[in-house]
């Protein structure tokens, strides 16, 4: 089993930036990839980043790229994703995941993350 816990959601203007972090304790070694997705009241559940274990390895929607950056710490078990020139539409729920390996899709992770809500608003 692996537990996850994200911070760092809050409220922001646009073109602000925030930096989430997922937390991982348990069975972390098990671990391929870790992987951020997101959710807006009335949809579905979408792809943001992941990365893989190494760390050399990232991919982005391309909603975000060029704007949102993945990155681990795998001595503190944690990974990150600082979020610049935020916009109004990327106002949702962020769920961090882990599973085994980088997929695009929500099948291809085991856990899950309560959620940290970011709001960005003037």
């Amino acid at each position: 089993q692996v537990q996850l816990v994200e911070s760092g959601g809050g409220l922001v203007q646009p073109g602000g930036s925030l930096r989430l972090s997922c937390a991982a304790s348990g069975s972390v070694v098990s671990v391929a990839a870790m992987g951020w997705f997101r959710q807006a009241p009335g949809k579905g559940r979408e792809f943001v980043a992941a990365i893989s274990r190494t760390g050399y390895n990232t991919v982005y929607a391309d909603s975000v790229k060029g704007r949102f950056t993945i990155s681990r710490d795998n001595a503190k078990n944690t990974v990150y994703l600082q979020m610049n020139s935020l916009k109004p539409e990327d106002t949702a729920a962020y769920y961090c995941a882990a599973g085994r390996g980088i997929s695009y899709s929500t099948n291809a992770y085991d856990y899950w993350g309560q959620g940290t809500q970011v709001t960005v608003s003037s």
